[in-house]
């Protein structure tokens, strides 16, 4: 199951009206969810701090979860432009520390994509996204390893990683979470070097 927003894409609308309209409920939900909980986001907050009628808002999706969906599609895609590079080189730690460096700078928003009520159906919108990324790459140094399986335990890994990251309560650095990522998931698929990064933790 995919959440609707990442299914509906294909059909944003071109008219620059709704095209505006859209992009002020894309901008609205992310500052509120600068302040607070997705699940205590209402419509109407949205609507509010868009600057759009609230019928305007069922014009452009059905639910909240929906515009959550279209927010996500595109960060998961930026995400993933950062984390490609990892999987083309030995030298693993640097990517991955870029990985997890921009997942600290919008920490309220992954937070909300990672840990909140959508995180399953957004862990599988980044699983799907991988893959698509992965089809077009080498094939891994590891032959042992099939290819999507690598795609499947490495993003599905780190998204866990990230999520255990965001709902803890001791503040781990960028470096500390790049150093856990790249140790225990990138490396061993990679074949990268374990060492690297060690002195960070």
């Amino acid at each position: 199951m995919a959440l609707q927003g990442f299914q509906n894409r294909e059909a944003a609308p071109t008219d620059a009206r709704q095209v505006r309209s859209r992009k002020a409920l894309n901008a609205a939900l992310l500052a509120l969810l600068e302040e607070k909980p997705f699940d205590q986001i209402t419509i109407r907050d949205i609507s509010a701090r868009s600057g759009t009628g609230y019928a305007t808002f069922f014009r452009h999706y059905p639910s909240k979860e929906a515009l959550l969906g279209d927010v996500a599609s595109e960060e998961i895609a930026g995400l993933l432009a950062l984390a490609t590079p990892i999987l083309a080189t030995a030298d693993s730690y640097e990517s991955t520390l870029a990985l997890c460096t921009h997942v600290a700078s919008y920490r309220k928003l992954w937070t909300a994509l990672l840990t909140g009520g959508a995180s399953a159906i957004v862990r599988a919108e980044f699983i799907r996204q991988a893959r698509e990324l992965g089809a077009g790459m080498q094939q891994p140094r590891q032959e042992w390893l099939p290819m999507d399986l690598g795609i499947v335990y490495g993003t599905g890994g780190t998204f866990d990683l990230l999520a255990w990251w965001l709902s803890q309560d001791e503040d781990y650095t960028p470096e500390q979470i790049a150093t856990m990522l790249d140790r225990l998931i990138i490396a061993p698929l990679v074949g990268g070097n374990l060492q690297q990064g060690g002195d960070n933790a």
